[in-house]
C-alpha cells in the first residue's frame, strides 16, 4: 500500500469517527514527530501495539481485500495485568477480512452503526481445515445454531460472540459498518491463523510523510521504550 493511501484512510476514518461521536485518545492525532524523545511512558501503547492499524491482507487491492482498525487498548500478558482488548474498525462495502480464527482470544464482534454486517462462520478441524459441523455462538445473549458456512448478519447494535478456533471472514452491505470488537488480550503477531496464506500488516510504498504513525511503524522509532 502506499502511504499517501493510509493516509487518506486515516482521514475518512477521523471522519467516520466524528459521525457516530466516537472518540479516540488524544495521542491518536500524534505527528510522527510527536514520538521522538518519548521513552518508558508510552512503552504500553508501543509494546501492546495500540493505534492505527490498516491493513490490505498482502491483496494489493484494499478495497477488496482490507480492514481500517484502530486498537484503543490492550493488554499483553508478558508485561502487564490487563487481560482485555477493545478495537474500532471500518469495514467497506463487499471489503472481505479473509477467513481466519484466534487460538487465544475470544472476542465480541459488535456492529457500531451504518449498514450490515456480514460474518461468515465454520468450526476448525484439529489441523486447521474448515470443518462440516455446525456451530452454536451467541447474538447478544441468545444462543443461535449456524451451519457450516453459514452467514450471521449484524444490524447496527447487534453482536457476535465468537469463540477460540472460530474461522470467520466478514464484510459490509449497503454502507459501510462501524464494527467494534472487544476481546481478551490481542496479539496480532502469533494469535492469528488465516485459512489462506497471507499477510496481517502491508508493505508500505514511502511515497509521502505519515500523516500518523501505523502500530506496524513502531519498530522504527529505534530503541526500546
Amino acid at each position: 500500500m502506499k502511504r499517501s493511501e493510509i493516509n487518506s484512510l486515516m482521514k475518512e476514518a477521523t471522519e467516520i469517527f466524528a459521525k457516530y461521536r466516537y472518540l479516540l485518545p488524544p495521542w491518536a492525532y500524534w505527528k510522527p514527530s510527536d514520538w521522538k524523545g518519548r521513552g518508558e511512558e508510552i512503552s504500553e501503547i508501543r509494546e501492546n501495539m495500540m493505534g492505527w492499524d490498516v491493513t490490505d491482507f498482502g491483496s494489493g487491492n484494499f478495497g477488496r481485500r482490507g480492514l481500517f482498525l484502530f486498537t484503543v487498548r490492550n493488554g499483553n500478558p508478558k508485561r502487564d495485568k490487563k487481560p482485555y482488548a477493545e478495537k474500532i474498525m471500518i469495514v467497506k462495502v463487499n471489503q472481505e477480512t479473509p477467513m481466519h480464527f484466534h487460538y487465544s482470544k475470544m472476542e465480541d464482534i459488535i456492529n457500531r452503526g451504518g449498514g450490515k454486517l456480514v460474518i461468515q462462520l465454520y468450526n476448525a478441524t484439529k489441523d486447521d481445515k474448515l470443518a462440516d459441523t455446525p456451530l452454536l455462538v451467541s447474538v447478544d445473549g441468545i444462543r443461535r445454531k449456524v451451519h457450516a458456512g453459514g452467514k450471521v448478519v449484524l444490524e447496527p447494535g447487534e453482536s457476535i460472540c465468537l469463540e477460540q478456533r472460530c474461522y470467520h471472514s466478514f464484510w459490509a452491505e449497503g454502507a459501510p459498518v462501524l464494527t467494534g470488537e472487544v476481546s481478551m488480550a490481542n496479539d496480532d503477531m502469533q494469535d492469528n491463523r488465516f485459512l489462506d496464506n497471507c499477510g496481517r500488516f502491508p508493505a508500505i510504498e514511502e511515497d509521502t510523510e505519515a500523516l500518523h504513525l501505523l502500530v506496524s511503524d513502531y519498530a522504527l522509532l529505534g530503541g526500546k521504550s
